[in-house]
């Protein structure tokens, strides 16, 4: 991009600014600060003038989900189904790792915490196992797709390669960057954190595919003929990958997407629920349950907004492909955004002093005419990490690692 291409993309979206110190860079630092204009989707900016109507939901009504009797009683048939998927090549496995370890105490990407108490036991080794038992169980090998970002993209690469993969054929194992949205004021203008570098930060987990697409991969996804991909986050390291009866569960039942849910241990519990809006499968996050939906009942007595997602999906690629020629619904978060000030000086904000624009997974879910929430066993499978200690943490992880026989 050029000096006068850039100026003239700037004045579209009223952010001349971010040229104001263009005559004092060097040509490298020109070089890079043109690229990020380049790259910078600015059309986002225009959703501060209209934020009040983001994020509102529809009529929010129960979707049901395939409950563990179900599964049990189907699952030779949906395993079988799940198996010829994957020794087929049609499912490959995306890893959303762009986050770092900071709540762990940790300057790391989050995938390197060692969870470990006698031995290393890394995140990213505890997940790799768990894809591992399935490509031994189908004799086929399954396509990794790792997400980085910015911060952790070469620290990542580096620490997969230098541990071999824990033992994961390196050929099958592809990484990619999540893309980045700009940080503005609250009159939408792009603070700059550096002379020759926009304040940006990631846009999202629902960024994931769009990343993924502008990385180049999908020529490597069309070519080896993948048709679902398994979405999952990194911090969740009891969850099953790949897991077959549940590919083959989403696939007999016709859905495009499949979402993995836990019965809540309480009403009130943090996490996002299935649901339907206006028809369409959904995901209402936990602050915004009503009390009425919180107390609200099915056919059987139970509570009717009674699992919550674990962030653990199955999409069809196709579907996917679909959804980008639509617009994803944005949220706009307000966040603590260092910025350059007036004359030039480093600021590190001590409250929120702008926004940042992010899309998420449940928004893709939301873009699917049919999805189908499959609960599995909390103890099994949902050991989330994101404190050092108590709820949700390394100690809780450990534990249930050991209650489901995993040496640490």
């Amino acid at each position: 991009m050029t000096l006068e291409q850039a100026r003239e993309k700037l004045i579209k979206y009223g952010q001349e600014h971010v040229l104001k110190y263009y005559d004092e860079l060097s040509d490298t630092q020109r070089r890079e600060l043109l690229a990020q204009i380049e790259a910078t989707d600015m059309s986002i900016l225009e959703a501060c003038k209209h934020k009040e109507d983001l994020g509102r939901k529809g009529v929010i009504t129960p979707l049901a989900a395939m409950e563990l009797d179900e599964i049990e009683a189907n699952k030779s048939s949906f395993t079988d189904t799940g198996l010829e998927a994957i020794r087929g090549g049609r499912v490959g496995a995306v890893l959303l790792a762009g986050g770092m370890g900071t709540r762990l105490g940790s300057d790391n990407p989050k995938g390197m915490y060692n969870v470990g108490l006698t031995r290393e036991l890394y995140i990213f080794e505890c997940l790799i196992n768990n894809l591992t038992d399935v490509v031994h169980k189908a004799d086929a090998w399954i396509h990794l797709f790792v997400m980085t970002s910015d911060k952790n993209n070469e620290a990542t690469i580096n620490f997969l390669k230098d541990h071999d993969y824990f033992g994961y054929k390196p050929e099958y194992v592809h990484f990619f960057k999540q893309e980045m949205a700009a940080a503005t004021d609250y009159e939408g203008k792009i603070y700059m954190e550096e002379k020759n570098r926009l304040s940006t930060s990631p846009n999202g987990n629902g960024g994931w595919f769009i990343s993924m697409k502008n990385s180049g991969l999908l020529e490597l996804v069309h070519g080896e003929g993948i048709e679902w991909f398994n979405v999952f986050a990194v911090d969740n390291v009891l969850q099953r990958i790949a897991d077959p009866c549940f590919i083959g569960a989403t696939i007999q039942k016709g859905c495009v997407v499949g979402a993995k849910v836990v019965r809540k241990n309480a009403p009130d519990e943090k996490v996002g629920v299935m649901c339907l809006e206006d028809g369409k499968p959904s995901i209402v996050e936990y602050y915004e349950l009503t009390d009425e939906l919180m107390n609200a009942k099915d056919e059987k007595g139970d509570p009717a907004y009674n699992f919550g997602v674990i962030l653990n999906y199955l999409f069809k690629v196709k579907e996917l492909e679909n959804m980008l020629e639509a617009n994803m619904p944005l949220h706009i978060v307000e966040k603590k955004i260092p910025y350059l000030d007036e004359e030039g000086r480093l600021v590190k904000p001590e409250a929120p002093n702008g926004y940042k624009f992010e899309s998420l997974v449940l928004d893709m879910i939301h873009q699917m005419e049919s999805c189908l929430p499959y609960e599995v066993v909390r103890n099994r499978e949902f050991a989330p990490i994101k404190n050092r200690t108590g709820v949700d943490s390394v100690e809780s992880a450990r534990a249930l690692l050991q209650e489901n026989g995993v040496r640490l």
